[in-house]
């Protein structure tokens, strides 16, 4: 277990070799910038925003051309593509790519436009649609819709209200313009709520009947057209076949482009990196001939720097320790098995100065309580197989789901271990079939012992494995004060809660309380009792006296220690919530048992026994899926709460080095061009 020791590391090199230089540290990924140099009178910083921002927009550009290439042409891709990583490209391949990178972004600008045109002629035709929707009523109009009517007669072309009839539009025309004469009123189509009817009348009257008419609710269409509604209506539709035409032609080229879709992740990417240098470069303090780079770096690539930037360029390299008070950004660094677990550690956050990396310690009880909390033999080698097979059918998936998926693999071989020792094999599985199809139980007998059938003995075995936990998490507690010189911490903090804690479990196991749970009665001589009280009660009086030993006040030092003191209500329950191992592991057998059970009603026919298989397959792999997670949420709360909580406080700045940021593909060779 280790936190990797950081350096400052300070660069002075020659602006002829920046780019270079840059480039190099990029690819190999190792310094976190943190310029010391501010600006003044000799050293200055360039404004790289503009270059920066069009090598951002670039890559956006480029990603969104991608997104299209995959809305019109997908690529076919399997339930695990998520796992193969990013593309390893040839640097022959990279280098053709940026000698047609104007090219290349002309076909993108190109992709974006046939897109939004595209988008334009969906909605082109959607008005039209409209406007055919609007024309359905008038269709039986044998006139153009803005017909003015002839020398003497007049067209007014309107709605009334449903149900009006001929008869109505004749009443509300007499009865409200009487001097209105010689009107011809002609339905053209109703609806339920409106009835479209075109009226004719002398032109000299048309304002009259107009006015009367619209007192009745007549209101003219809101869109009109220049020819019959019928004529009109087939030449929406001829334009809107034309638009189809038009936006196949389209998806047509832009699939044609799909085959240029790698050449443009690799574009994507060069800008992207391009922009993340831009971006230093635009932090870097510059002289006329000079640039200065520092920042962090692990104390072990530290050589691996010297030695390439010396080879090669006229520069300074200087490397010094942090100060002591400096806070410096944390990275992990630990054996294959114990990797695995850094993602546990880091969702809870990194060790901050001065801490102690966990991760070695907390990985064996990790996937120890995982083991134990799912215990089925089969389950575990399920597990660990199916993350076997991924890891090796894969091998260029993120680090990140690496790690996830062989912290798995590691559970599942240690739920395939507490699975033989407690004799579960998809719960019951070998007694069910034995006796349901060949007529006698066969038993596989549990290599240590049955949990459904001792239950109590299990829990014991719980708070034993939590009290080991437990005090590991507080002897980490004492090496830690130890290392920083903090001895009377170490015997006020530590030792005295050891003896408190060892006194009062040295008292319990011979009471008839532990004999009752353990179902086993433990006697100890004489002199063991009287020391598990001489233990139990100095570590009390010791806390109640120097746990406030901060205080100057005697009676506030005394409280303090006695609220303390009451920590030991804590220490109960943190053991207590080890009894989750008890749960969790009855839980997947008593439910891999019960579908079992359900699958053995079944008839002994061919019916039954695929009823049998359904049953199986499902229910066991719903219970696998259930506690599967359940073993994952809850190892995890042991971790972060009982062990965690006796040491450990997490915050520090996780280390975030300068280094070639790629979406979509990797080089085969570092150095960029």
């Amino acid at each position: 277990m280790a936190v990797l020791q950081m350096q400052r590391i300070s660069i002075c090199a020659l602006k002829k070799d920046r780019k270079p230089i840059l480039e190099k540290l990029q690819s190999m990924g190792v310094i976190e910038l943190s310029q010391l140099i501010e600006e003044d009178q000799d050293f200055h910083k360039l404004d790289t925003i503009n270059a920066r921002m069009s090598f951002e927009k670039a890559a956006v550009s480029t990603d969104g051309a991608l997104e299209i290439l995959d809305a019109y042409a997908p690529v076919k891709k399997s339930m695990l593509s998520s796992l193969e990583g990013k593309d390893l490209v040839e640097k022959a391949a990279y280098r053709q790519v940026l000698d047609r990178k104007e090219d290349l972004l002309k076909k993108v600008k190109e992709i974006h436009l046939l897109d939004k045109e595209k988008a334009e002629q969906t909605a082109n035709i959607l008005k039209l649609e409209n406007q055919i929707e609007s024309l359905k009523p008038w269709l039986a109009l044998d006139v153009p819709m803005d017909f003015a009517g002839t020398e003497k007669t007049a067209m007014l072309l309107g709605t009334m209200p449903g149900q009006t009839r001929v008869e109505d539009v004749l009443s509300i025309l007499a009865d409200k313009a009487p001097e209105v004469e010689g009107v011809e009123v002609q339905i053209i189509s109703s609806e339920p709520d409106t009835v479209y009817m075109a009226v004719l009348c002398l032109k000299k009257e048309e304002a009259e009947a107009e006015e009367a008419l619209r007192s009745a609710g007549f209101a003219k269409p809101s869109q009109i057209c220049a020819d019959i509604p019928a004529r009109e209506k087939e030449e929406l539709e001829n334009k809107i076949k034309s638009i189809k035409i038009r936006i196949g032609e389209i998806e047509k080229e832009v699939k044609e482009s799909a085959s240029i879709r790698e050449e443009l992740k690799i574009l994507a990417d060069y800008y992207r990196v391009r922009a993340d240098k831009y971006e230093v470069l635009g932090q870097l303090p510059q002289s006329e001939r000079t640039f200065v780079i520092s920042g962090y770096i692990p104390r072990q690539k530290v050589k691996d720097v010297e030695d390439f930037l010396q080879a090669k360029y006229d520069c300074a390299v200087d490397v010094e320790e942090l100060k002591e008070d400096e806070e410096m950004p944390v990275l992990l660094k630990n054996n294959p098995f114990s990797a695995s677990v850094e993602g546990i550690v880091e969702s809870y956050g990194l060790p901050h100065k001065g801490e102690i990396d966990p991760t070695t310690i907390m990985s064996f009880f990790y996937v120890f309580f995982f083991g134990m909390m799912l215990s089925d033999a089969a389950y575990g080698a399920i597990v660990a197989a199916a993350c076997f097979i991924v890891l090796k059918k894969f091998p260029r998936m993120g680090e990140s789901m690496k790690k996830s998926l062989k912290l798995f693999m590691y559970c599942g071989i240690s739920t395939l271990v507490w699975g033989i020792l407690f004799g579960g094999y998809f719960g019951n599985i070998v007694d069910i079939v034995s006796e349901k199809f060949f007529g006698h139980a066969v038993t596989v007998p549990a290599l240590w012992f049955v949990p459904l059938n001792d239950p109590m003995k299990l829990l014991v075995y719980s708070m034993l494995f939590g009290v080991i936990h437990l005090f590991v998490g507080l002897g980490i507690k004492g090496y830690m004060c130890l290392r920083d010189g903090k001895v009377m911490d170490f015997f006020c903090d530590v030792v005295l809660w050891f003896m408190l804690l060892t006194g009062l479990i040295l008292m319990l196991l011979p009471s008839d309380i532990f004999a009752s749970i353990a179902q086993t009665q433990i006697v100890f001589p004489g002199p063991v009792n009287t020391i598990a009280k001489v233990l139990a009660i100095a570590g009390a009086v010791g806390i109640i006296l120097m746990s406030g030993r901060s205080s100057k006040n005697p009676g506030i030092r005394i409280a303090l220690g006695a609220y303390d003191l009451y920590n030991v209500t804590g220490w109960l329950s943190d053991a207590l919530s080890y009894s989750r191992l008890l749960a969790l592991g009855l839980a997947t057998g008593v439910i891999a048992s019960v579908i079992n059970q359900m699958g053995s009603m079944m008839p002994n026919n061919i019916f039954g026994i695929i009823g049998f298989v359904v049953i199986f397959i499902i229910g066991h792999l719903l219970n696998l899926a259930i506690n599967l997670l359940g073993a994952y949420v809850h190892t995890n709360r042991l971790q972060f709460v009982e062990f965690f909580g006796k040491f450990y406080e997490g915050g520090g700045k996780p280390f975030h080095p300068f280094r070639t940021n790629t979406k979509y593909t990797d080089l085969k060779e570092e150095t960029l061009s």
